[in-house]
């Protein structure tokens, strides 16, 4: 018997329980636009909730527990992964936004690059000219030769 919600011929090398368990799991995955959409409170909310499912399970796992629940520890720790890297990317662009326009941004706003790139005089250094060469320059421009080949 197959369960509900199954591929056709996903069940070649699973047990039917463990086939069952990852059905059941599957249905249980978050999505990160559904997560986007939900405030920082409600996504710290739902944090602590996965983490406290997340013990249950592990307890479960530990006392001799049903294939379905060792199979939805994997779903969970990923679910708590997705909250927080939801949860970072709204600070970063809280922080982003808050540093708009500002003349200095925080390390982790800069764009990153190379070191190399970062180190690297800007264009309008690179050709700045002093004085006295701007002088030199004006006086004795680069020759024009009425010859060409």
């Amino acid at each position: 018997s197959r369960c509900f919600g199954s591929p056709a011929g996903s069940s070649l090398h699973r047990s039917p329980q463990a086939h069952c368990a990852a059905a059941l799991a599957r249905m249980t995955k978050l999505k990160a636009y559904e997560l986007r959409a939900k405030t920082s409170k409600e996504l710290l909310k739902e944090l602590d909730d996965m983490k406290a499912e997340l013990a249950t399970l592990r307890v479960a796992k530990v006392s001799g527990g049903a294939a379905s629940k060792l199979a939805k520890i994997k779903v969970v720790r990923k679910n708590i992964a997705r909250i927080l890297t939801v949860y970072s990317q709204k600070q970063k662009a809280e922080a982003r936004k808050q540093y708009k326009g500002k003349k200095y941004v925080p390390l982790d706003l800069r764009p990153k690059k190379t070191r190399k790139i970062r180190r690297a005089l800007k264009v309008e250094q690179k050709f700045m000219k002093l004085p006295k060469q701007k002088v030199k320059l004006s006086n004795f421009p680069m020759r024009r030769f009425a010859v060409s080949m």
